[in-house]
């Protein structure tokens, strides 16, 4: 995997710590290749894996890994909670720590770590949250059939038009946020938990001023593994979509004062 840096230097040092989040369920062919490469291509990054007691072992082989490489840590969950209890959990564990950019990815490869450096630069040079993008500029998808893009792209249109939020790719759930992002957020209202939470956080960043950027991406479908998407996910996106909407009285914009994204 090519990592090249070229004009996307990452100002760690200035920003502090850097942390990527990365939720695992029966992601045992995935992670460790994963967290070398990861720690390849964003050397002064590290990797929080937050495991919901994979019956397969993700997480006992996650313990080796770590035990072997300090920037790698592990939180074990009891049992399946899903994406969203995952992904808050190790929020509140990186804001336990003096960490200033907080990031999240998924497991299977279908975000490419060498785009790590550069979403931490969109935040380092003055985003509050960096987007990583599939259809900012164009579509930028390998190997997904043609009805699950259709139906990708129709979420994004839904929830534009319903929620007013705008980027190009509200469910994408690779991001790069700063500190103070997640410390505003009521991380323990967030009621979401499989793809509406990447649209919950985006949008909850979104409506109190904050300043999102989209980074362009190429999403290239899981090696392996079986995908977590199913209908009560997408049911569940459909109806956040109102209920962000009821939430802030119908308002559909940030406070003129405010930056939103751009």
């Amino acid at each position: 995997m090519a990592c090249g840096t070229g004009r996307y230097v990452v100002v760690c040092a200035i920003m502090n710590r850097a942390l990527v989040i990365v939720p695992t369920y029966n992601e045992r062919s995935n992670v460790a290749e994963l967290a070398s490469a990861v720690r390849q291509c964003a050397p002064t990054t590290e990797l929080l894996f937050v495991d919901d007691n994979s019956p397969d072992g993700t997480g006992a082989l996650l313990d080796e890994i770590a035990d072997g490489n300090k920037g790698v840590h592990v939180l074990h969950k009891p049992g399946k909670q899903g994406l969203g209890r995952a992904y808050i959990d190790g929020f509140q564990w990186a804001l336990a720590r003096d960490y200033e950019l907080i990031g999240e990815m998924d497991a299977d490869f279908s975000h490419n770590p060498a785009d790590i450096p550069r979403l931490q630069a969109a935040v380092a040079a003055g985003a509050d949250l960096a987007l990583g993008s599939r259809y900012k500029g164009g579509v930028r998808v390998i190997n997904w059939p043609l009805n699950r893009l259709v139906l990708s792209r129709a979420a994004t249109l839904y929830v534009r038009l319903s929620t007013g939020l705008p980027v190009t790719d509200p469910t994408g759930g690779f991001k790069c946020s700063r500190r103070a992002v997640l410390a505003d957020l009521a991380l323990d209202a967030i009621r979401s938990n499989g793809y509406s939470f990447q649209i919950e956080m985006t949008h909850q960043a979104w409506i109190r001023g904050f300043r999102i950027v989209e980074v362009p991406i190429v999403f290239d479908e899981r090696r392996s593994g079986a995908s977590k998407m199913n209908g009560a996910i997408v049911r569940e996106a459909l109806w956040m979509t109102w209920r962000l909407l009821w939430r802030n009285g119908g308002r559909r914009r940030p406070p003129a004062r405010c930056r939103g994204a751009s």
